[in-house]
Formats: structure tokens, sequence, C-alpha cells
């Protein structure tokens, strides 16, 4: 049985994505504090989208898809074989991004003009410029993709998932030095060096696993080489058009009044959290799970469990932040240039973005259950009608709501997109997938209202204070955070949910 194994390396990429991801919010806050919700800062996220396209695009898209199934399969065969195919698929990823790199500093004008037609001229330059600076970015977060895909397929899940934590502790070391000296430009550096820092923790980290990635001359006549350019490019082409999404919400955003760009960003930057600590430790778990499933059967087993599991732990994460996110996005960005607006504004997006973290997540692992199935055509399907929904709701819903429809309608098109995604596995399985029935949902709902009246109580008992000491907030926010928890937990242990057995059994698996 496939689950047990597949929810322990989950829970491995979970405990090494905590700190990363705790690290990533103090990077927020150091950055809320020196520049607040500004115009500055709105061009320094427009420019930073750009050349973190490649993060979803290879990290946590196309390079995964395309290589990470290949590579698993070859390591059944020969782990010189495999090792040889990971290192010729390097050299042609230095070659491809770095083309890439060229192509966006030349035209980082233009690539501005797209994202942001409502900036100003000095706005305009601005982005434009940090857009120029941050472009090398893509090489080193291409590279940590990879090398991330081979440690995965190998078994090593923590130490890929705690590498983003040496980024952001770079990113916090070195911006209050390069913002004092370059301004918001030295922001852009910080990016780079936390880039670089990513990249070299896993690459040194693949001494230890003695499968080390250096450049070798590719071999295109090897069939599984060209099985992976052959299945990348598919895919890069439909998570290319998903990047689409992120460039909507900064599109409409910049017209509307000044800082919304930034609200939307804060606000999305504390949904990364649960996002990463779950929904993308799960589906980085599941792949090289489906990708070795020997028949139909064991492949919707492992998907069912990959799914449910998600719902599992994201549903009481998105109640949670929901029903504090006043108080929570106080103690965490209201300081320094963060005013009273950008604390109200970046609360309403948080709350209504985490609305649609549960189809995220399902959305999110029925994605790697396509590219498990080498099913290209479908992931851009589903991919392009992710877009065309966002894109539509984006337009109805900015009308009477404003950065609020822009932060409510990316979650509801995921959901819908993953809903189509399951249509498209099942009938490829010609077998029903079994997901969720009235009983499971029953005990979801069940445990959730359990989970909302324990915060309710809290809140009651012991009201949030914006005046007093950090230490009593943070001991506040904590202390929900833990009520919350454990009443769902308590509710799940009663209501017997299988996934808490699943979750005790991985950790009394052994190999």
């Amino acid at each position: 049985m496939q689950s047990p194994s597949m929810i322990k390396h989950a829970v491995k990429m979970m405990a090494g994505t905590l700190l990363s991801r705790i690290l990533g919010l103090a990077r927020e806050i150091l950055i809320a504090a020196y520049f607040g919700a500004s115009r500055s800062m709105d061009a320094f996220n427009v420019a930073y989208t750009l050349s973190n396209l490649a993060r979803q695009l290879l990290a946590e898209g196309a390079l995964s898809a395309a290589f990470v199934p290949v590579f698993s399969q070859a390591l059944t065969k020969s782990r010189e074989k495999a090792l040889t195919l990971a290192r010729g698929t390097m050299t042609v990823l230095l070659f491809a991004t770095s083309f890439i790199v060229i192509l966006g500093v030349f035209g980082a004008s233009w690539l501005v003009n797209i994202m942001a037609p409502g900036f100003d001229a000095e706005n305009h330059a601005l982005a434009a410029g940090l857009t120029r600076w941050m472009f090398p970015f893509l090489i080193f977060i291409s590279l940590e993709a990879l090398t991330m895909g081979e440690l995965n397929s190998m078994g090593s899940f923590f130490i890929p998932a705690l590498s983003p934590a040496f980024s952001n502790l770079v990113f916090i070391i070195t911006a209050p030095f390069f913002a004092g000296y370059f301004g918001v430009y030295g922001l852009a550096l910080s990016v780079l060096c936390g880039g670089f820092a990513h990249f070299m923790t896993q690459w040194l980290w693949g001494f230890k696993m003695k499968a080390v990635l250096y450049p070798t001359r590719p071999d295109f006549a090897d069939p599984d080489l060209r099985r992976i350019m052959k299945l990348f490019l598919p895919y890069a082409a439909g998570l290319s058009l998903n990047q689409v999404n992120p460039v909507i919400s900064r599109m409409l955003g910049s017209f509307l009044q000044e800082g919304s760009i930034s609200v939307l960003n804060y606000s999305n930057r504390i949904l990364q959290l649960p996002l990463g600590l779950f929904v993308i430790a799960i589906s980085q778990a599941v792949l090289p799970q489906l990708s070795r499933a020997s028949n139909d059967g064991e492949f919707i087993d492992t998907l069912k469990q990959a799914i449910r599991f998600a719902l599992f732990v994201v549903l009481p994460a998105s109640l949670g932040v929901i029903l504090i996110s006043r108080e929570f996005v106080h103690i965490v960005f209201v300081r320094g240039e963060f005013n009273n607006w950008a604390w109200a504004a970046t609360s309403s997006c948080l709350a209504l973005s985490m609305l649609g973290l549960p189809g995220i997540a399902c959305s999110t692992v029925v994605m790697r259950a396509l590219y498990a199935l080498s099913m290209p055509r479908e992931a851009f399907k589903v991919t392009g009608f992710s877009v065309i929904s966002t894109t539509i709701l984006s337009l109805i819903l900015i009308y009477p709501m404003g950065y609020n429809g822009l932060a409510l309608a990316p979650g509801i098109a995921f959901t819908l997109s993953g809903l189509l995604g399951l249509y498209y596995v099942r009938k490829k399985l010609g077998r029903s997938l079994g997901i969720i029935d009235r009983k499971i949902l029953a005990k979801y709902i069940i445990s959730l209202l359990i989970a909302s009246l324990a915060v309710f109580i809290y809140k009651f008992i012991w009201s949030y204070e914006p005046d007093s000491r950090l230490y009593i907030r943070a001991l506040w926010c904590l202390g929900v955070i833990a009520f919350c928890a454990v009443s769902y937990f308590a509710a799940a242990v009663i209501l017997k949910f299988e996934e808490w057995h699943l979750l005790k059994h991985a950790f009394k698996h052994k190999k």
C-alpha cells in the first residue's frame, strides 16, 4: 500500500516547509515595514511576478511533470542511467533558461506593459528596471527545480522542502543592507542572493545522496531524454498559460487605487503559508508514487488518499485563517508604513482568497495525476479552463468588489478546473474514483462546525487587543490556532477519519 508512504513523505515535506514559510512570512513583514503598500512596492511586485514565473512553470509545473515520472521509472532500472539522464537534462535546462533570461532583460518594458498597463511612466520605468535586475533569478530557480525533482524521486523530501528557508534567511539578512544603499532595487539583489542559496542547498545535498548534478553533453538519442523534452513542451505551454492568472490580478489591479496590487500580494503571501506547507508538499510527494503505480487500482487509491488527506489538513487551516484574518494581518504586517487602510484591505483579501484554498489543493493534486498519466493535452485544457474562468470571474467581480473580487476569483476558478481534471482522470481510467461521498462530507462539516465554535468561544473569553504588547498578541494568535486545531483533530478522532489512522500508520510503516 503506497498511501502511508505518500503521507509519510508529505509530512516530511511539511516539516521542512514549515521553517521556510515562517521565514518567508518574516521576509514579507520586513518588506512591509520598509515600504508598506506603496507605488514602489506595486512596481516591485509586478517585477517579481514576472521574474518568478519559473517557480510555477518549472519548480511546481512542467519540469516536475515531465522529469519526475521519467526519472522515477529510470531509477527502477538503473541508478547510473537515471543520473546520466538528469545531468543531460541539466545542460538542456541551462541553455533554455539562459535564452529566456536574455529575452526577458531586453523585453522588460514590453512585459511590464502587458502586466501593468495602468502604470504611469514613472512606475513603468521602475518596474522595467527591477525586472531586468531580477530576471537571472530564473536560472537559479530552474536548476533548483531539477535538483528537487531528482532528490524527491530518490526518496529525499525533507532537505528539498527546507532549502527555501535558506533563501528566505539570506534575503532577510541582506535586504536591510541592500535597501539602505539601493532602495527598492536592493530587494532585487536580495532576491538573486536568495535564489542562489536555494539552489546551492539542494545541489550540495546531492553529494550526500551520491547523486550530484553537473552539466554533461546530452544524448539526444536517449529515448528517456526525448520523452522528457516531448512532454515538457506541451506542459510548459499549458503552465505558461496558467501564469496568466497572476497577470490578470496585477493587470486589473493597476487600474484600481494605489496599493491595490500590494495588498493582494500581502494576502497572497499569507495564503502561501498553508499552500506551501500542505498543498505543495502533498502534491510533490504524490507525483513519484503515482508515476510508479503498478495498476489502475493502486493509482486511484493513491490519488484518492492524496486528495482526502489534502482536504483533511487544508480545511481547518482555511477556516482558522478566515476567522482570525484581521487579527492575523495586524500582528504580521501592521507596523511602520503599513497603515490602517492596508490592514483592512489585506484582511478582506486574505479571508476571500482562503475560501478558495481547498479547491486549489484538489486542483493541484489532480494536475499531478494528469502528469503521471502523461496527459499533456488534458492538462492544457484544464489550465486553459482555469485561466478563462479566472478572467471572466475577475471582470465580473471587480466592479462590485474591487480588489476583493480579484482575491476571490482565482479560488473559484481553481475549484472548477479541479473538477474538470477529475473528469479527465476518470475518463482515462474508465472507473469511478469515489473520492468524496456523503458520509465523508458530513464528517468534514461536523468537524469544521466544532472548530468554528471553539474559535468563537476562545475569542469571547480572550479578545484581541491591537494595542497590547507584541508577545501578548503573539500568544493570543498561537492560542487560537492551537484551540482550533485541537478541536478539529479531536472531532476527527471521535468521527474516525480514515486519514487520521493513515497518518498514524505512516509513522509506524517501515520500508
